[in-house]
């Protein structure tokens, strides 16, 4: 048997395997609509893995966007357009890109073997105050060999990927836009570049693994939440948010954000008010996701909020409303009708203290415009 062919016969497995553990009790899945759910957050994270990994050369790098209004995993957001690109240590490559409108740009490097699965960690950044940004928006960076001042960061000898952030605060949501274009470009510059290779048998089968590394990092390899240590940015209790931190060096986040997490509950004619105020910062964000780190539709429905966006007070302080139906007051989340659900947090660059968000639950007769 060929090895591409006994590596998609491992996939296949995998992916019973996913069907037999992931979409059971197991997993803290219980009812038909739960199961229907996790196959969906799988056939997700599938996509990613086969968009992102299957093709994955350093040597020869494209950047491709991570996540879409179609293809969600990993706690995506609306306001957020994420690109990636695979880089390995010993090359010198340059970045060009623009701005594209956004409020905060970023790039990082991901650490880890390259197997598709979750990086082990996140070393360096570089956000828009670390590089020059000329008049029309565009930057050039460079990542590896000799370090300078400005508009660099290293590649140390595990790096695998890094990740662009171009986060935006506007009324229409931007990974919503089809017409938002985010211009991107990689190239290497100098180093022992390795020639294209013609795909074959190993490089086939290499791919197909890195596919099925990618869907259980996410998948078995990721205990019930109930079940594992949680970040201090995450709340176990229902409705109730810790306070906002950032997360240091975790694997896949941003180093200049500050996060808060926790899950809702609230019954049919229950909404959860949350009342806070939006700190200063570069960019600041609300949204809802499913118990798999999926956001809701952003392109059809308000499952989020940025500061663009959300009505403020007379005192400045804001009140949105997380809801199954529309009450006919400002700064509506629609739970899609999901008695459960989590909502996310992001402040990027923060200054200062940061409120964190209260939450109770009301009946849903007591905020609804009559």
């Amino acid at each position: 048997m060929s090895e591409s062919r006994k590596a998609l016969h491992e996939l296949i497995d995998l992916l019973q395997e996913v069907d037999r553990r992931y979409l059971s009790p197991e997993w803290n899945l219980q009812s038909d609509a739960d199961v229907a759910e996790g196959a969906r957050s799988v056939m997700h994270m599938l996509q990613g893995g086969l968009a992102s990994h299957f093709e994955d050369d350093p040597d020869h790098p494209t950047f491709r966007k991570i996540v879409s209004p179609t293809r969600k995993f990993t706690g995506d957001n609306p306001d957020a357009i994420y690109f990636e690109a695979p880089v390995r240590h010993g090359l010198v490559y340059r970045v060009r890109g623009k701005m594209a409108g956004a409020v905060y740009v970023s790039i990082t490097v991901e650490t880890g073997p390259r197997d598709g699965t979750l990086g082990l960690g996140t070393n360096g950044v570089l956000n828009d105050t670390m590089f020059d940004v000329a008049p029309d928006g565009s930057f050039e960076l460079t990542l590896g060999g000799p370090a300078k001042t400005r508009g660099w960061l290293a590649l140390p000898e595990n790096a695998n990927r890094i990740t662009t952030r171009h986060y935006f605060e506007e009324e229409k949501t931007a990974a919503a836009d089809d017409l938002r274009a985010v211009p991107l470009s990689i190239e290497i510059v100098s180093g022992d570049q390795k020639p294209v290779q013609t795909p074959n048998d190993a490089s086939i089968a290499a791919g197909i693994r890195r596919v099925a590394g990618f869907v259980r990092a996410r998948t078995l390899g990721m205990p019930p939440m109930a079940n594992r240590e949680q970040p201090a940015f995450v709340s176990r209790v229902p409705n109730v948010f810790p306070a906002p931190v950032k997360p240091g060096s975790m694997g896949l986040a941003a180093f200049d954000a500050a996060y808060s997490m926790a899950p809702y509950v609230i019954g049919p004619d229950q909404a959860l008010v949350i009342e806070g105020r939006w700190p200063k910062c570069r960019s600041g964000y609300v949204c809802l996701w499913t118990r798999h780190q999926m956001t809701y539709d952003y392109v059809n429905r308000q499952i989020g909020l940025n500061r663009k966006q959300t009505k403020l007070e007379p005192d400045g302080s804001f009140r949105m409303i997380l809801a199954h139906r529309d009450p006919g007051v400002p700064n509506w989340l629609d739970s899609e009708g999901r008695p459960f659900g989590i909502v996310f947090w992001r402040f990027f660059l923060p200054e200062g203290e940061i409120e964190t968000p209260n939450a109770t639950v009301v009946p849903f007769s007591e905020v609804a415009r009559r």
